[in-house]
C-alpha cells in the first residue's frame, strides 16, 4: 500500500513563494500518533518579507474610515460561520479536542470579531468645548502601525482572533506566529480574512520556533506584541519585548481553584468541576484543576460524587460525537502529564483515580490520558504549585472559608477562580477579597464575554493591559490629544506665556 503523502504547511506571507524553508516541524494526528503534515519553521528573512508587505499596506488601511474597516469584519464573520464545520474538523485533527469543543474555540474568537464590527463607536474620542478662553480640547485614538501575536496550541482559532481582530480593526497591520503544533487553522483564518476584502499584507502568518519569536521581539518595525503561553516564556517575551521598546501583553499559566462551600448545589458543582477539569483534556488556561471543598463533610460528599461521575466519562477520538474529550496534543505532553501524576504520588497525595496507561482500542498509539483524581493534596506539593495542563483534578481540603480564600490568593498564579455557593454574602466577600483576575460565582470557567476583557494577575499576566474589549482597543492604539484655539486677532504678549485653562 502506498504511504499517504505528508502535506506541507507554508507561511501566509505576501510577496514570496512557498517551499523556501530549510527547517520543518512535524504536525501530528493526536488520535493516531502519526505525522500528518510538516510546517515551515521560518526566521529573520521570512519575518522581514512579511514586515515589508505590512508596511506597504498599513498606512492606507489606517486612513480607511472605521465603518469600511468594520465591513471587512462583518464579511469575515460571515465566512467563518459558513466554514464552521470544516474549520472545527481541521482544528480537531491537529489539536485533538473533540469537534464540538473545537466549534466552541472558534465561536469564542468569533465573538471578539463581532465586537470589532462595532468598532467605529469604540474609537470615538473625548471632546471638551471651552476648556479655556476660546480653547477646545479633543482626543483621538490612532493605530500603532504593525502588531504581532504569538499564540499557543490549545486555542488555535480563539486566541489569534482575540489578537488580530481588534488590532486590525483599529487600523494596524498584523503578523501572527501561531503554535507549530496545530498551524493549519491560523493559515485558513488568514485566507478567509483576505477573502473578506482585506488588502494583501494586512494579516500574515509566519511559522517558527524560538528563532522566529526572537526575531519578532527584536524587530524595530513591530510596535506591539501580544502573547499567550506558559508563564516562564511569557516573562521572557515581556522582558525582551519591552527592552526593545515595544508595548507587550503576555498572558501566562494558571492554576485555577473551585471553592465548594457546604451550602453549594453539590450536583451542579460536580457537573461543573467535571467539565471544567477534564474538558479539552484539561489543556486550557481557564481549566479548573483544583477543587477546594470547605469542611470534611463537604469534601467527602464531593469526592464520592466526583468518583462516580469520572467513571462515566468517555474519552475518544476527536470525531467521536459521544466523547467528552480526546487526546492531548503530543506524545511529549502526554509524558509530561503522566510524570506530574507520579510526582503527586511521590509527594504523598492520594491518587483516587489513575488515568495513566489509558489505551483506546484501534488507536493505541494516540496521545490519550485518562481522567485522574487526587485527594489530600496540600499547598506545599509541587504538583499543586505548578500547572499540569492535563486531565488531572486535585482536591485540596480547607477547614473554613478563610482558608479556602487564602489558597488562590497566595498561589503564584492568579488567572481564574470560582466559588460554588447559595450564600450571596459569601460570594460577594470572596469576589471582593480574592487576589485573582477573573472570578466566577457558580460559573466554573469565568472567561469574560467579548465586550469585557480577559486577563489574570500575578504570574498569569505580564503587562498592564488585558485582551480584547476596550482593554484590547487601548492596547492596539495610542491616544493623541489636541488643544486648539482659533484666535480672532494678533498673538500679543500672551504668546510668551504658558497657556492655562483658567
Amino acid at each position: 500500500m502506498m504511504a499517504t503523502a505528508i502535506r506541507e504547511i507554508a507561511h501566509q506571507i505576501v510577496g514570496g513563494p512557498a517551499g523556501t524553508a530549510t527547517r520543518f516541524g512535524n504536525v501530528f494526528d493526536p488520535n493516531t500518533g502519526a505525522i500528518q503534515a510538516r510546517v515551515a519553521l521560518g526566521g529573520q528573512a521570512d519575518l522581514d518579507r512579511a514586515i515589508a508587505a505590512a508596511q506597504k499596506v498599513q498606512p492606507a488601511w489606517a486612513a480607511t474610515n472605521p465603518q469600511r474597516r468594520a465591513r471587512v469584519m462583518f464579511k469575515f464573520k460571515e465566512l467563518i460561520e459558513q466554514n464552521m464545520q470544516a474549520l472545527a474538523e481541521l482544528l480537531a485533527s491537529e489539536h485533538g479536542k473533540v469537534v464540538d469543543d473545537a466549534k466552541g474555540d472558534i465561536q469564542r474568537g468569533l465573538e471578539v470579531v463581532e465586537v470589532c464590527c462595532g468598532l467605529p463607536h469604540m474609537l470615538k474620542g473625548d471632546y471638551t468645548e471651552g476648556a479655556g478662553p476660546g480653547i477646545d480640547v479633543y482626543s483621538m485614538r490612532q493605530p500603532l502601525g504593525i502588531g504581532a501575536g504569538i499564540t499557543p496550541f490549545n486555542f488555535p482559532a480563539m486566541i489569534p482572533m482575540w489578537m488580530f481582530a481588534p488590532a486590525i480593526a483599529t487600523g494596524n497591520a498584523f503578523i501572527l506566529k501561531p503554535s507549530e503544533r496545530d498551524p493549519s487553522v491560523p493559515n485558513r483564518l488568514c485566507e478567509l480574512f483576505l477573502e473578506a476584502g482585506a488588502p494583501e499584507g494586512l494579516l500574515q502568518v509566519v511559522h517558527g520556533d524560538k528563532e522566529m519569536v526572537d526575531a519578532i521581539l527584536d524587530h524595530p518595525a513591530i510596535a506591539a506584541v501580544s502573547f499567550v503561553g506558559s508563564s516562564d516564556i511569557a516573562h521572557y517575551v515581556y522582558s525582551r519585548g519591552v527592552a526593545a521598546g515595544k508595548r507587550v501583553q503576555a498572558m501566562g499559566g494558571a492554576k485555577n481553584h473551585g471553592i465548594v462551600m457546604p451550602d453549594a448545589d453539590m450536583d451542579q458543582a460536580v457537573n461543573d468541576l467535571i467539565g471544567a477539569a477534564y474538558g479539552s483534556a484539561g489543556e486550557r488556561c481557564m481549566a479548573l484543576p483544583v477543587a477546594v471543598p470547605v469542611g470534611e463533610e463537604t469534601a467527602d460528599r464531593l469526592r464520592e460524587k466526583l468518583v462516580a461521575e469520572i467513571g462515566k466519562l468517555r474519552v475518544g477520538i476527536s470525531t467521536d460525537k459521544d466523547a467528552q474529550y480526546g487526546p492531548v496534543v503530543s506524545a511529549q505532553h502526554k509524558a509530561k502529564i503522566e510524570q506530574w501524576i507520579q510526582t503527586g504520588v511521590d509527594e504523598g497525595a492520594e491518587l483516587v483515580v489513575d488515568g495513566r496507561g489509558f489505551s483506546l482500542q484501534g488507536y493505541e498509539k494516540g496521545f490519550f490520558v485518562g481522567p485522574s483524581l487526587f485527594d489530600h493534596v496540600t499547598p506545599e506539593m509541587s504538583a499543586y504549585k505548578e500547572e499540569i495542563f492535563g486531565p488531572v483534578l486535585q482536591i485540596v481540603r480547607a477547614k473554613n472559608f478563610e482558608e479556602a480564600l487564602e489558597l488562590p490568593t497566595k498561589h503564584q498564579y492568579g488567572n481564574g477562580v470560582a466559588i460554588f455557593t447559595r450564600n450571596g454574602h459569601a460570594a460577594r466577600e470572596f469576589a471582593k477579597r480574592v487576589q485573582v483576575g477573573m472570578v466566577g460565582i457558580n460559573v466554573p470557567i469565568p472567561v469574560p464575554v467579548s465586550y469585557h476583557s480577559f486577563g489574570g494577575w500575578k504570574r498569569s499576566a505580564f503587562g498592564d493591559t488585558n485582551q480584547y474589549g476596550m482593554e484590547g482597543i487601548r492596547f492596539w492604539t495610542k491616544v493623541k490629544t489636541v488643544t486648539q484655539r482659533w484666535p480672532d486677532g494678533g498673538a500679543g504678549d500672551s504668546a510668551f506665556i504658558i497657556p492655562t485653562m483658567g
